[in-house]
């Protein structure tokens, strides 16, 4: 028992992990010689208490796997954090560029119910703020559903547009062509797309100036968050995006007219709100770990026939969302958007979270750095001592042969209870490495 407490506490409170089979075997190796050296280590997946080797299935989605949602918002935090205040390879000069947190929002697909900040809804009635009716069509029979899906399969494609534009308008008002700007400046971001109620994808973005090399370089004399601000809003007025033509009817997509576009605090750069980078990071970060289903009550996974949705106790309006979506993937003009495999999703298929090379650390990196450190203490249960570093002198390396393969998915009852007792407390995740 205790074995096996050891082997799911590893897991950190996933309860879906993944099973495999296999070995994994560690050898001296002389690189001068070429001599495989004796066995320093071996893992036999029969051998361990769980019958396989468990591995976290490193879900971002909390509705699938809170344990491993968690992790992933945590690092989405100090990725964000490390951009905006340095850390994680990133200097902390990075604090003192110019930086925005903006939102850019989806059109109108028809008037839904919703809480006005001043007012009631157009149906006449003061909502709660969880009213089920919450984004929900005021006359679902006009409400456009093809456009919503359609441009929620185009929303990855007008940013893309965005972020060329936005290089355009910076350089335009520093007086520069597009080819001197990058001698100049660097325009840096790492965004997030969020489900409003209604089921339209909105972006959260922060937009930093650079130096030409990114982060390291200190941006020009001309760069200020208000030229960077003038600039976000010339560009996200001209990205339009052409759509397909359905039943004769032409498409053009571009993002809504409600643009939300705030300087963040800092020491050089005060804007006339208290928008923390702090604030920010944490907000991004929310939103990393939810999909459509947070908001519109729809499904977290693909369907496999539209007839699924008859035993689904779904919301009307996510229903119809998916029916669109399955409906316009059945023709052949409108194949390449992979409706129906994205059905669940409502049309979208971009990553809810990216970023540009140089805005800080990657995802890739925190995994790779908490990797070596349980490799680390694993070394250490195994000899009861430190390991010691490696000399950069030597001609000894590790040769690992390894060789695994899918055994299945999740754990049995009693493994699910056990593992239930060491789930990540959320409430310090802001403040986790």
């Amino acid at each position: 028992m205790t074995e096996l407490v050891q082997q799911l506490r590893g897991l950190g409170g996933c309860t879906t992990p993944i099973r495999l089979d296999g070995h994994r075997t560690e050898h001296a190796l002389d690189t001068t010689t070429g001599e495989i050296g004796p066995v320093l280590h071996h893992l036999d997946a029969s051998t361990m208490p769980a019958g396989n080797l468990l591995v976290r299935c490193n879900n971002r989605r909390a509705t699938r796997c809170p344990a491993c949602a968690e992790t992933y918002r945590r690092d989405t935090y100090q990725l964000i954090t490390a951009g905006l205040r340095g850390g994680k390879g990133t200097p902390d000069t990075v604090a003192t560029h110019p930086r925005v947190f903006a939102t850019f929002t989806a059109p109108g697909f028809g008037p839904v119910h919703n809480r006005p900040t001043r007012g009631h809804c157009r149906c006449g009635t003061q909502h709660p703020e969880d009213a089920p009716e919450l984004g929900t069509p005021l006359d679902p029979d006009t409400y456009d559903y093809e456009a919503a899906v359609l441009w929620n399969a185009h929303a990855s494609m007008i940013w893309a547009r965005f972020s060329i534009y936005l290089r355009r308008e910076v350089a335009k008002r520093a007086g520069l062509t597009q080819r001197a700007f990058a001698e100049h400046a660097r325009v840096s971001f790492a965004k997030v797309a969020e489900y409003q109620r209604r089921g339209a994808i909105h972006f959260h973005a922060v937009i930093r100036l650079d130096g030409p090399t990114g982060s390291d370089d200190p941006p020009p004399p001309w760069g200020t968050p208000e030229l960077l601000t003038d600039a976000i809003h010339a560009a996200a007025t001209a990205a339009e995006v052409p759509g397909p033509m359905v039943d004769g009817r032409a498409h053009t997509f571009a993002f809504g007219r409600q643009l939300d576009i705030r300087t963040i605090c800092s020491a050089d750069f005060d804007g006339p709100t208290e928008l923390t980078d702090k604030a920010v990071a944490a907000y991004i970060a929310k939103y990393a770990t939810k999909g459509a289903e947070t908001a519109t009550g729809t499904l977290d996974r693909p369907l496999r026939f539209l007839a699924e949705l008859a035993r689904m106790n779904l919301p009307d309006h996510a229903q119809r969302l998916i029916r669109t979506a399955w409906a316009l993937g059945a023709r052949k003009d409108l194949e390449d958007l992979r409706l129906r495999a994205w059905a669940h999703m409502l049309g979208f298929r971009g990553h809810f979270s990216t970023k540009t090379r140089r805005y800080s650390t990657t995802l890739g990196a925190l995994r790779a750095a908490r990797a070596e450190w349980r490799r680390l203490q694993a070394a250490i249960a195994r000899s009861d001592q430190t390991p010691t570093p490696a000399n950069p002198d030597s001609d000894d390396t590790t040769l690992v042969l390894a060789h695994w393969t899918y055994a299945g998915t999740g754990l049995t009852r009693g493994e699910e209870w056990l593992a239930a007792a060491f789930t990540p407390d959320a409430r310090e995740g802001d403040t986790a490495a």
